[in-house]
C-alpha cells in the first residue's frame, strides 16, 4: 500500500501511556474549506499552519491542536501523520465500551469527505485496505464512527458514509473476520436528534 507523509512533521501527538497497543479505530470525515476538496487545509491544520485569513472557518479552528493517524483523500491518496503506534489527537472528549479518552487506544482516520456528499468508491477500498493491515499488526477489536465515540457532539463520518459497503469491501479482501469488527449498522446516528437532520449545517459544526 502506497503512503505518503507530510512535507511538516506532525508534532500534535505523544507517546502512548505504557506502551499501550491500540484496540478500536475510528473513521472520521473531514473538509477544510467545509466542503471542498483537494486543497491543504488539513495538512496545515494537523502541523499548525492553517492561516486564520485564508477562510472565514479557519479563523474559528485554526487554533486547534489535532491531528489524527491517517489521511484518505477523494482520490484515494494515503498520506500518513501521526505513526499508529503513537497517539495522535483526533477523538477529544469520548468514550467507548465504558472507556473514556479513546485516543489512548485508538488509531484514527479521516477521510476527505462531508456530512453532505458521498464518499468515493476508491476511499472504501484503502480503507479497507488500510484496516487490514492495522489488524494484522494490532489486536484491533472493534471500527466505529467518531460520532458512535462522541454522540452529540461530533456527526462524522456521516449519512453518507456506507458502512455495509465497508464491510464488503473487507470481505472481497478475505477479510471477514475484521468486517464483524464494523460496529456501526446502516443508518445508525448519534443521541442527539439535533445533530442528525440532514444536510448538517456545516457553519455550526461543533469542533
Amino acid at each position: 500500500m502506497k503512503v505518503s507523509f507530510p512535507s511538516v512533521p506532525v508534532a500534535n501527538c505523544d507517546e502512548r501511556s505504557g506502551g499501550e497497543l491500540p484496540s478500536l479505530v475510528v473513521v472520521h470525515a473531514i473538509s477544510l474549506p467545509p466542503d471542498r476538496f483537494g486543497g491543504a487545509g488539513v495538512e496545515q491544520l494537523f502541523t499548525n499552519r492553517l492561516d486564520p485569513a485564508g477562510h472565514p472557518f479557519y479563523a474559528t479552528i485554526h487554533h486547534l491542536r489535532v491531528s489524527a493517524h491517517y489521511f484518505i483523500r477523494r482520490d484515494g491518496e494515503l498520506i500518513c501523520f501521526v505513526p499508529p503506534e503513537k497517539r495522535a489527537w483526533h477523538a477529544g472528549v469520548s468514550s467507548w465500551r465504558g472507556r473514556e479518552r479513546c485516543n489512548d487506544f485508538s488509531v484514527g482516520i479521516e477521510l476527505e469527505g462531508c456530512d453532505s456528499l458521498p464518499f468515493e468508491g476508491v476511499q472504501y477500498a484503502v480503507l479497507a485496505g488500510l484496516l487490514v493491515e492495522l489488524c494484522a499488526r494490532f489486536p484491533v477489536e472493534g471500527v466505529v464512527g467518531h460520532s458512535d465515540i462522541a454522540p452529540g457532539r461530533k456527526t462524522d463520518p456521516g449519512p453518507y458514509f456506507s458502512w455495509g459497503r465497508l464491510r464488503q469491501h473487507l470481505r472481497d479482501l478475505g477479510a471477514a473476520r475484521i468486517a464483524v469488527l464494523v460496529e456501526p449498522g446502516e443508518g445508525d446516528g448519534g443521541a442527539d436528534p439535533a445533530y442528525m437532520r440532514w444536510p448538517f449545517p456545516l457553519q455550526g459544526r461543533p469542533l
